[in-house]
């Protein structure tokens, strides 16, 4: 376990280089002369590239194949979410769940089981997340991205678990963002009411449609009724 923090770190390396990206837009498995030259590595490090898609591939996320008898990486079921440019993305939920200020904080896990009442955000950023997000506008957008990319996972749960809102009339996405999940259920189940709850300025500037609504408060006070709660 003690290295298992290098296998995100990877991970959020290549979302970072747009590696997925570029495997995908080459339209079949890309050697790795081809890979470096893309992405401009400088020669020293190419065998240290080698390395980082050779350990991937190991662990599932990228296929090693062979090209003319050369060494290639072709994307898995598990990298083809990583593709910016799908619509199925994670990489917005890597690069802001692996983003330093977030993930440095559980460094202050020895601090925050001694405290009663704080948060390990609390600890760490000095104040409450949603504070701390109001106050850096470039993590907020990434925070509502990474929502935004998680819930398009809903349209699969939708396709093959439809059943699990059929005779519901009202539901309440306390969290939900900018209304992604909230929009693709409403859109699949035209006589259910939605309810998207979250923080004032996140649905400030969003408009509703006849099944769908936004509503601003604080979830740790009151949450609007309904028959389900995401």
């Amino acid at each position: 376990h003690l290295y298992a923090f290098i296998d995100s770190m990877c991970l959020k390396c290549i979302v970072e280089l747009g590696i997925p990206d570029i495997i995908h837009n080459h339209g079949q498995p890309i050697t790795l002369p081809e890979l470096v030259s893309i992405l401009q590595i400088p020669p020293a490090k190419v065998s240290q590239v080698q390395s980082l898609m050779r350990y991937l591939a190991h662990n599932g996320f990228f296929e090693r194949v062979r090209i003319h008898e050369k060494e290639s990486y072709a994307l898995t079921a598990a990298s083809e979410l990583l593709v910016k440019s799908c619509e199925l993305s994670l990489a917005p939920m890597i690069e802001f769940v692996l983003d330093p200020t977030l993930s440095n904080s559980f460094h202050q896990l020895k601090k925050w089981v001694s405290e009663k009442d704080l948060t390990l955000f609390d600890i760490s950023l000095g104040s409450h997340l949603w504070d701390f997000l109001n106050k850096n506008p470039a993590l907020n957008k990434s925070f509502n991205e990474a929502m935004a990319s998680d819930s398009q996972m809903m349209n699969l749960a939708l396709r093959d678990c439809n059943w699990v809102f059929q005779g519901l009339e009202f539901i309440v996405d306390v969290g939900g963002g900018t209304g992604t999940t909230a929009k693709i259920i409403c859109e699949a189940f035209p006589n259910l009411k939605c309810i998207v709850f979250d923080r004032p300025q996140v649905i400030e500037n969003l408009s509703g449609s006849n099944n769908l609504t936004y509503v601003g408060g604080d979830m740790f006070k009151s949450i609007p009724k309904a028959d389900v709660i995401l």
